[in-house]
């Protein structure tokens, strides 16, 4: 018998949204020579390309990390914590990669989601922290001010017919968050995820969980009871970004609790 892996596809088709520049009416910050830029040009979306083979193993263009799935579509709480990780940066090049927590988009058309970016803008090194509603556009949050060797810790809630996102720079105590209604969300994944846009920046190695941010409660998600950490579900999966037949990023194992991994640039 062949060995060979039989891929089974599923695909999302994405409606082509305006883009719609946010304007805030003041300056954008700078601190430690790090540089901000605006997301509302960048879209967090859903898994792309997603693949999983006869093997278990599952592939996507633009995800990496963990996702669980649920048996009832009733997921209201995800949280995560990471180290922003640095990125190398070529001569004039710009590439892009995002860490984050959410709920929704592996397997449904909304997501609702917030984290960092660490990003290279024509050579030069780009980080900032940003929030999400897709379909709508990615918002930079502007009064947190993130470098490279922070840890951040985030969660999605659900309650009362809306989603709250909050994000913390555990290394300055800022914090952030806001609540809004998504159309059509349902509550059916919980994920946490290195995000390739094209091309994807060379951040090294991402580590995400207890294990390296010393962030308790974190890694897990609620459905219905206890967050519960990523191994505790019957269907959770590992994510490897593969684009063009080149393996882009891959996750480690899950730690021994169950939470904690790292995702490593390839």
């Amino acid at each position: 018998m062949s060995s060979k892996k039989l891929p089974i596809v599923f695909s999302l088709t994405l409606a082509v949204l305006p883009v719609c520049a946010q304007v805030s009416g003041e300056p954008v910050a700078a601190q430690r020579s790090v540089v901000f830029l605006d997301q509302s040009a960048r879209i967090h979306g859903p898994i792309l390309d997603r693949v999983k083979n006869t093997d278990g193993s599952v592939t996507s263009t633009n995800w990496g990390g963990y996702a669980v799935t649920g048996a009832d579509n009733s997921f209201t709480y995800a949280a995560g914590s990471w180290v922003i990780p640095a990125v190398t940066c070529e001569s004039r090049q710009s590439s892009y990669a995002a860490f984050w927590v959410g709920i929704d988009g592996y397997s449904s058309s909304t997501v609702e989601q917030t984290g960092t970016v660490s990003d290279c803008d024509r050579g030069k090194p780009v980080y900032s922290a940003w929030y999400e509603f897709y379909p709508a556009v990615s918002v930079t949050i502007n009064t947190i001010k993130v470098t490279p060797g922070d840890v951040m810790s985030a969660w999605v809630s659900y309650a009362n017919s809306e989603f709250t996102t909050w994000i913390e720079d555990v290394t300055t105590g800022v914090t952030f968050s806001i609540s809004s209604a998504v159309s059509g969300a349902e509550r059916s994944s919980a994920e946490w995820i290195v995000e390739a846009h094209n091309p994807l920046a060379d951040f090294g190695t991402s580590l995400f969980g207890v294990d390296y941010t010393g962030v308790a409660s974190t890694n897990c998600a609620t459905e219905g009871g206890s967050c519960m950490p990523i191994s505790s579900y019957s269907t959770w999966e590992a994510i490897t970004i593969e684009s063009k037949r080149k393996i882009e990023a891959v996750p480690s194992a899950l730690s021994s609790d169950g939470t904690s991994f790292s995702v490593s640039y390839q």
